[in-house]
């Protein structure tokens, strides 16, 4: 039986990480899986925003580093699979590599938003990189990176042709991360008060994120009965929402892909902020549907609006956000936009995208 190390330290990856054990456990002689919680440490604790919150951290980090290279050095698996995550991840599949070990990542860094010196470290660390947009395998040398789809468009298709939307209906989307929550959703909530006959859906990623949703809510002075608050059931409600407020991150993807018009919003401490200002050049937008709609020659104003920092406030979010509710010329004119978004996607490929990264994980 082969053994794997797979690796993803927040909600999104983990997701992917999941599907992908799946299929190799299902596969003939089946697979021994291990990653992050079989040595002890959980997601909510590994996925830490912030400068700060990384700086008081910096000790359990060490430890998580210094655990996941023994374990590496110890059980010696056949391959190393990291998902997305690249602060911890990239560090240790290069330190696989050293030992012979074949190493695997999904879900590319962003070096076309920053970092590009990054890349011939990236290509030392790593066998192989699986991206998720067509755009990124030119972006490393021939042969390195592969384009191998996105899980969450084959997956999100048919959310997109059997959506049934409810008009008074906006889903809002904070974070998975606590401190990107106490950041985005009071702010969110604000806006609310804009629009006193409408409901909102917020799915949470987790049991600590629905606590955190709930805590800011009931604190918030705002109609605690004019907020549904779930837990892991994002795409459902993306389906019935009639528009979004998201956070920057994968949820954009998942609201776009689902045919329902988003908003994008975010907002980081001013020393992260300042930082990111002086070092991202190469793109124009942050959202990751914007994004490929930039790269891949979409034309025009981008798909998906954003409110970044100083420009995140409730009357801006309602702003935008009231015509999708309440003029349907308006709300047909944002979904269109995105269909046309998601096409540059392209078809769901042969098999399904987690089958492509299983192949590339252990090739024949």
């Amino acid at each position: 039986m082969k053994k794997l190390l797979l690796l993803a330290g927040e909600e999104s990856g983990l997701i992917y990480a999941s599907r992908i054990a799946e299929k190799l456990k299902a596969a003939p002689g089946g697979c021994e899986i291990r990653g992050y919680a079989y040595y002890g440490f959980r997601t909510a604790d590994l996925a830490v925003m912030g400068f700060w919150a990384v700086v008081k951290k910096a000790f359990f980090f060490m430890r998580v580093r210094r655990t996941m290279k023994n374990a590496i050095r110890d059980w010696k698996p056949d391959a190393v699979c990291t998902v997305d995550y690249p602060g911890m991840n990239l560090p240790l599949a290069a330190y696989a590599k050293s030992l012979g070990i074949r190493t695997v990542h999904v879900v590319s860094p962003q070096v076309w938003a920053w970092k590009k010196g990054r890349i011939p470290k990236i290509e030392a660390s790593l066998d192989t990189l699986l991206c998720f947009f067509p755009f990124e395998p030119d972006l490393f040398r021939s042969g390195f990176a592969k384009y191998v789809g996105h899980p969450l468009v084959e997956e999100m298709k048919s959310s997109r042709e059997d959506a049934v939307r409810e008009k008074n209906l906006v889903a809002i989307l904070p974070g998975s991360r606590i401190g990107e929550i106490e950041n985005i959703l009071p702010v969110m909530i604000k806006a609310s008060s804009f629009f006193p006959s409408v409901r909102f859906a917020i799915p949470a990623a987790n049991t600590t994120a629905k606590d955190a949703i709930l805590r800011i809510v009931s604190t918030s002075g705002a109609d605690a009965s004019r907020f549904e608050t779930s837990i892991g059931d994002a795409h459902a409600v993306l389906r019935r929402a009639r528009c979004a407020v998201v956070a920057s991150g994968t949820a954009t993807l998942e609201s776009v892909l689902s045919g329902c018009p988003t908003l994008l919003v975010y907002r980081v401490g001013p020393l992260l902020a300042m930082f990111a200002r002086l070092v991202i050049k190469e793109i124009k937008h942050v959202g990751l549907v914007n994004v490929v709609w930039e790269k891949c020659g979409g034309g025009g104003e981008a798909p998906m609006p954003e409110l970044l920092q100083e420009k995140f406030t409730p009357e801006n979010v309602a702003g935008i956000v009231r015509p999708w509710i309440e003029d349907d010329a308006a709300f047909a004119s944002a979904v269109k936009k995105l269909s046309a978004a998601v096409a540059l996607f392209g078809e769901p490929r042969p098999g399904g995208a987690v089958a492509a990264i299983v192949k590339d994980i252990f090739p024949r």
